[in-house]
């Protein structure tokens, strides 16, 4: 398979010095492209940190570094049509500056109020433009009602799998994460290695494109 896949959070710039980001660290992302070029499959990723956190010069891996919300939503549509598999793994902000300062904004003695604007959904893009066996996989990160929330956006996102978690999982190790498939149980797997779940994840991505399940 040719797998596309998200890692990091993105910056939202507010003038050429200053952005709005979120705490991901993006090392799902990079466990699940160690597991996938590690299980065969080809990848491409789309990520906001530096290609040297893989360490790997694997050929099957073409690597593709972006900062904001939009630059990977473009990179995202570049790669879609490709690829057989979509992995959303990266922390993208939902709101981005309206109008960003082309200059640094000055510090001043009056309070600053900033207007956002949403983002493009880009699995919302993607279940639009999403063709026959192609696999689109979420991630949803919640703070209270996890697996209702994140069940709630595999069908709104009309998603292949969701894997949802809380905000314990940023920055961490080893974390405990749900994962749900339309039509199956919850499956969680407790305490284990960003490594391990990525390796799990990975082989039910293999079994679903091959026998169309799970």
């Amino acid at each position: 398979m040719r797998i596309l896949i998200t890692s990091g959070g993105t910056r939202e710039f507010i003038d050429p010095v200053r952005f709005i980001t979120n705490a991901s660290s993006g090392k799902m992302g990079l466990a699940l492209t160690r597991a996938a070029l590690k299980a065969g499959h080809k990848v491409t990723l789309i990520t906001t940190l530096t290609d040297s956190r893989l360490k790997t010069q694997d050929p099957r891996l073409i690597a593709e570094k972006v900062d904001s919300a939009d630059e990977m939503f473009k990179a995202v549509k570049r790669h879609f049509k490709q690829c057989d598999c979509l992995i959303m793994a990266a922390a993208v902000a939902d709101y981005t500056p309206a109008r960003p300062s082309k200059t640094k904004i000055k510090r001043a003695n009056e309070s600053l109020t900033l207007k956002l604007k949403p983002t493009n959904d880009i699995l919302k893009w993607a279940d639009k433009h999403k063709k026959k066996n192609k696999i689109i996989v979420g991630f949803a990160l919640e703070d209270k009602k996890v697996r209702a929330n994140a069940e709630r956006k595999l069908k709104e996102k009309n998603l292949d799998m969701i894997i949802a978690n809380t905000p314990a999982a940023i920055g961490s190790d080893r974390i405990s994460v749900h994962i749900k498939t339309p039509q199956k149980q919850w499956l969680k797997l407790h305490k284990t290695t960003k490594t391990i779940i990525a390796k799990r994840i990975i082989s039910m991505i293999g079994i679903k494109y091959k026998y169309g399940r799970p």
